[in-house]
C-alpha cells in the first residue's frame, strides 16, 4: 500500500489511532572511544570519525485502535523505549511510518522535562507547559496535581533533592490531569512505592474503562501488564516475538525466560 492511501486510510478510520508499519530504528554509535571533544572535532574534521550500526527495532508493523490497552514486553535493550519515543514524537524512525491521532501524554524517561534545579511548584508549570497545558489551566488544577502526588508539603524543594518515586508521583500527577487520547507509560510506575502503584493502576482504569482512552504500557513486572493489558506485544532485540492477548504473550514470555 502506497504511503497517500495508507494516511487517507488512517484519516479516514474511526478506530485507528496509532498505526505503525515496517518501523525500523538505526543508530549510529561510535566505533572508538574518544578521550576529549577536541579530539572528537578533530577526527570530525578529518573525516577519521568510526561508526557502527546498531539496529533497535526492525520492521515493526503494530495498529492500535482507539480504547485498546497494549502492552509492551521484552528483556532490557529489546527496542521498548524506542518504539514509545517514536510514537511519542520524540524520535523520526530510520525508515517505515508511524501515524498517531489525538492527545498524547508520555511517561517515558522519569525526569524528562523537569529541571530539577527548580522547586516542584515551579516543575509543575514547566512541565505542564511542554505537555501543552496553559497557565490558567495548571492554575485550576494545581490543587489537584499535588493532592494525587501526595507530595504538598514538598512543593517548595528543589526536584534534585526528591527521590526516583516522589519524582515518579508528580509526573504521573501532571500527565493524567486531564484525559489524554493516548497514555504512554513506561516503567514509570516501578519506583513508586505499592500503594501509589495502587492509585495510578486505579487511574489508569479509569481512564481506560471511563473514557475510552488507549494505554501503550511498558514493564518487566509481567504480572501488571496481565492484570492491566488485554493485547500485548512482545519484543525481542528489536524484533516482534509475539503479538496477541496478554495473557498468552505473558505466558509465552515467562516460558522463554524460565520465569
Amino acid at each position: 500500500m502506497s504511503k497517500d492511501v495508507l494516511q487517507k486510510a488512517f484519516d479516514s478510520s474511526v478506530e485507528d489511532i496509532i498505526v505503525l508499519e515496517d518501523v525500523t530504528m538505526i543508530y549510529n554509535m561510535a566505533g572508538e572511544q574518544l578521550h576529549s571533544l577536541k579530539e572528537y572535532f578533530i577526527k570530525l574534521m578529518r573525516r577519521q570519525l568510526l561508526f557502527k550500526e546498531f539496529t533497535a527495532l526492525k520492521n515493526i508493523s503494530l495498529t492500535v485502535k482507539k480504547g485498546d490497552v497494549m502492552g509492551i514486553i521484552g528483556v532490557n535493550g529489546s527496542g521498548k523505549s524506542t518504539l514509545l519515543k517514536i510514537i511519542a514524537g520524540v524520535l523520526e524512525p530510520s525508515s517505515g511510518r508511524c501515524m498517531t491521532k489525538g492527545s498524547i501524554a508520555p511517561l517515558i524517561e522519569l525526569g524528562a522535562g523537569f529541571d530539577f534545579e527548580l522547586t516542584a511548584r515551579e516543575n509543575i508549570y514547566l512541565n505542564g507547559s511542554l505537555l501543552g497545558y496553559d497557565k490558567a489551566f495548571l492554575d485550576k488544577n494545581f490543587d489537584s496535581i499535588v493532592e494525587f502526588a501526595e507530595l504538598n508539603e514538598f512543593m517548595d524543594l528543589p526536584m534534585k533533592n526528591y527521590s526516583s518515586g516522589m519524582v515518579a508521583r508528580i509526573a504521573f500527577s501532571i500527565a493524567t490531569i486531564v484525559v489524554p487520547d493516548v497514555l504512554i507509560v513506561d516503567e514509570t510506575l516501578s519506583v513508586g512505592d505499592m500503594f501509589f502503584q495502587e492509585k495510578c493502576e486505579t487511574r489508569i482504569n479509569s481512564l481506560i474503562d471511563n473514557d475510552n482512552t488507549t494505554v501503550l504500557f511498558v514493564s518487566h513486572d509481567v504480572s501488571q501488564v496481565e492484570r492491566i493489558c488485554r493485547q500485548a506485544i512482545w519484543i525481542d532485540h528489536g524484533v516482534e516475538r509475539m503479538h496477541g492477548l496478554a495473557a498468552d504473550v505473558c505466558e509465552a514470555y515467562r516460558q522463554s525466560e524460565g520465569k
